[in-house]
């Protein structure tokens, strides 16, 4: 069952990244070149134009489709070879009049991670840790050992363990710097989401980590709510109520993404109906439950076009 969950959630896509891990200002960088070009990661002289060397290219390109930052579309000239273009999503964020041009917001990494985890997911080591890991604190090996076992639930082969453990060990260095063993330089210099607190080393353990479980200051009502509404768009096309306990802790769900408990995200959508009249929350026979009063979708955009309006506002 799930390896099924993680065969329609994401796509057999393993250690892409080249061992880098995301660094601040490569989505942009990418997000930029491929605006300007789409062909700007297939060209010979892509490491000139990009400034970085041949494996980064290959990275800052897998970070930038894994975020939903660019996607591919077809090119006539050369079919084999398609364009890289920003998405829609690449556009309603980073463009020059979009939400967030520089990622100043840190609920703009709130909301990358969210889609990053998001169908179709291409990064299935985040996905799996995420949503179909129990453990809270582990060892390197037991999220390892699960992912491969996943793949050939799902049907993937000639997966390599090697190209597992590869993504593991990006994943933990996306979170956290590593506190034993020889570090590089990529691992000193900072992520971005290494901000969300989402993995941090165990207390007391050598090999150990573990998920931050709780509330997170940095995460704001407005994106939990949008993030719940656009999980509500997977489960039907009309539904329009959805329990709580189902977005704290179905795989996929907000609750799994941002490591909030059902209590946690309880409290936060209390918050965030207080400014979207269009939905509520209410416990019928002490069932908590989330209800839309309307179109999904397009309060869901709503949300998110809201919140950054106000931002924008507030800083002018």
């Amino acid at each position: 069952m799930s390896g099924a969950l993680l065969g329609a959630a994401a796509e057999p896509a393993f250690a892409r990244h080249e061992t880098f891990h995301l660094r601040f200002g490569w989505l942009r960088k990418g997000f930029t070149a491929a605006l300007a070009d789409p062909e700007a990661f297939s060209k010979p002289n892509a490491t000139v134009e990009l400034g970085v060397g041949k494996n980064m290219v290959n990275a800052i390109r897998y970070w930038c489709q894994a975020y939903k930052i660019l996607e591919t579309t077809p090119n006539e000239k050369r079919p084999r070879v398609p364009y890289l273009q920003p998405s829609a999503f690449g556009l309603q964020l980073l463009a020059e009049d979009g939400w967030d041009p520089w990622l100043e917001d840190p609920a703009s990494l709130w909301l990358l991670h969210w889609k990053l985890l998001g169908p179709t997911c291409m990064a299935p080591v985040w996905w799996t840790a995420f949503n179909l890991f129990a453990p809270e604190q582990f060892e390197e090996y037991q999220l390892t050992d699960l992912v491969v076992e996943l793949t050939a639930a799902a049907g993937w082969k000639s997966v390599m363990e090697s190209s597992v453990k590869k993504d593991v060990d990006c994943l933990l260095r996306t979170f956290g710097v590593r506190r034993t063993g020889r570090q590089s330089m990529d691992d000193l210099l900072d992520c971005p989401t290494r901000q969300l607190g989402l993995i941090t080393p165990a207390a007391g353990e050598a090999r150990s980590w573990r998920f931050v479980t709780g509330p997170k200051p940095s995460l704001p009502a407005a994106i939990v709510a949008y993030a719940c509404l656009d999980f509500l768009t997977t489960v039907g096309a009309k539904e329009r109520t959805i329990s709580v306990a189902r977005l704290a802790s179905d795989p996929g769900a907000p609750g799994r993404a941002f490591r909030l408990t059902e209590s946690n995200l309880y409290d936060i959508l209390i918050e965030a109906v207080k400014s979207v009249p269009q939905m509520r929350v209410a416990e019928p026979a002490g069932l908590r439950q989330l209800i839309v009063d309307g179109d999904v979708e397009s309060l869901r955009d709503q949300i998110i076009n809201n919140y950054y309006q106000a931002n924008r506002e507030q800083a002018a």
